[in-house]
C-alpha cells in the first residue's frame, strides 16, 4: 500500500512504534527496548486497536525473552494485564508462548523475533482480505446512487489500529484504490477522541475525504439519510455474535437499525472468541476518570463530581447486518455456522 507500518523493528533488538498519544500534532516514533517499555506502551495507548495490541504483545514477548528467556508465564501475564477487553492480546500471547514453550531457552529470542515479524506480516495480509471482503458493499452503493459512498465510523479501526490496512477502513482504502469515491463521517469518540485525532489524520494521509462530527450528531445524520452504511471495528466478537467495541458503538447500531442503515463490523477472525459465550461475558475495561473530567488537563466539571469511564460497550448480534473478516463476509447465521466448523 506504500504507507509506513505502525510497528516495526527499529534495530534488531529495538521495537519502533508510532506514538499515537502524540497524534495528530506530532508524528513521533517511540522506541521499546524492554518488556516494561512494551507494557507501558500498550497500557498508555501509544499503540491501540485490537489487532495492533496483539502484534505489539508479540513484540513485547520477544523483548522479554531477550532479557529473560525462562519466565514466559510472567512476561505473558504482565502483557495480558495491560488491556483486558481486546481478545487479540490473549490470542497473540497464547500463540507466542505455545511456540516458545517448545523452543530451547537459547533459541527463544531468535524464534520470538521472527514470530513477531511474521504476525505483523499476517495482520497486513488479513486486513487486506477484510478490505476485499467488504469493498463490494461500497462499490454497489456507488453503482446504485452515482455519488460518493457515505460511510460513518466510530473510534479508529484504521491502519493505526492495525499494522497497515486497518479493519473498518480496509474496505474504504480498497474502494479508494479502485476508484470508488468514498466520504467518511468521523465521530470524535470522546473521551480520548480517537476519531478526531487518529481517523481524520490517517484518512487525510490516504487522500480519503472525511468530515469530523461530534458523537451526538450520529443520530441526526442517520435520520437525515446522510449515511449509506455504518462501518466499525471490534475488540472482541463473542460466540453468539455480540460485538465489543469502543463505547458508543451500540448507540450507533441502535440508531442505524431504526433508520434502516446497514451496520457492518470488520475484524480479523482472531477477534472472534469462541470461549466467550456472549457480550455479558466480555470484560469491559474502565479507564481513569480524569479522561472524562478533564479536557487537555482543564477540568470540565465541578470539583468532586463523580464519574465513570467505560472504554467499551457491547452491541447485540441482532443489530449487526454483516461481519467482514479475513476469511470472508458473513451474516449472523453464517458467522455462527463458521464457528461450528
Amino acid at each position: 500500500m506504500g504507507r509506513p507500518r505502525t510497528i516495526w523493528w527499529e534495530t534488531p533488538d529495538t521495537v519502533g512504534v508510532i506514538d499515537q498519544t502524540r497524534l495528530p500534532h506530532d508524528h513521533v516514533v517511540a522506541e521499546w527496548r524492554t518488556l516494561d517499555d512494551a507494557c507501558q506502551g500498550i497500557s498508555s495507548m501509544q499503540v491501540r486497536g485490537a489487532p495492533l495490541i496483539g502484534v505489539a504483545a508479540a513484540h513485547g514477548m520477544a523483548l522479554a525473552v531477550r532479557a529473560d528467556p525462562v519466565d514466559l508465564d510472567g512476561a505473558a501475564g504482565r502483557l495480558a494485564a495491560t488491556r483486558p477487553t481486546a481478545v487479540n492480546l490473549r490470542w497473540a500471547l497464547d500463540r507466542v508462548t505455545a511456540v516458545l514453550a517448545d523452543t530451547s531457552p537459547e533459541e527463544r529470542w531468535t524464534v520470538a523475533h521472527h514470530l513477531a515479524t511474521t504476525m505483523a506480516d499476517d495482520d497486513v495480509a488479513a486486513c487486506r482480505r477484510i478490505g476485499d471482503a467488504g469493498v463490494d458493499l461500497l462499490a454497489d452503493v456507488h453503482a446504485r446512487t452515482g455519488r460518493p459512498v457515505q460511510v460513518m465510523t466510530h473510534c479508529n479501526a484504521g491502519r493505526l489500529a492495525c499494522v497497515e490496512w486497518g479493519t473498518a477502513t480496509a474496505p474504504i482504502y480498497v474502494a479508494h484504490e479502485q476508484g470508488v469515491p468514498v466520504h467518511v463521517w468521523v465521530s470524535e469518540t470522546r473521551p480520548r477522541n480517537q476519531g478526531a485525532a487518529l481517523t481524520t489524520w490517517e484518512l487525510a494521509e490516504a487522500g480519503v475525504p472525511s468530515t469530523l462530527v461530534v458523537d451526538n450528531a450520529a443520530g441526526h445524520l442517520l435520520r437525515a439519510g446522510a449515511v449509506d452504511l455504518v462501518l466499525v471495528g471490534a475488540d472482541r466478537i463473542a460466540a453468539n455474535g455480540d460485538v465489543a467495541n469502543k463505547v458508543g458503538t451500540s448507540l450507533k447500531a441502535i440508531a442505524a437499525r431504526h433508520h434502516g442503515v446497514p451496520f457492518v463490523v470488520a475484524a480479523p477472525w482472531s477477534t472472534v472468541d469462541p470461549a466467550c459465550p456472549d457480550g455479558d461475558a466480555v470484560p469491559i475495561e474502565e479507564r481513569d476518570t480524569a479522561e472524562v473530567l478533564e479536557l487537555a488537563g482543564t477540568p470540565t466539571a465541578p470539583p468532586g463530581t463523580a464519574a465513570r469511564n467505560w472504554a467499551f460497550d457491547v452491541t447485540a448480534a441482532d443489530l449487526v447486518d454483516r461481519y467482514l473478516t479475513d476469511v470472508g463476509a458473513f451474516d449472523l447465521d453464517g458467522l455462527l455456522g463458521a464457528l461450528q466448523r
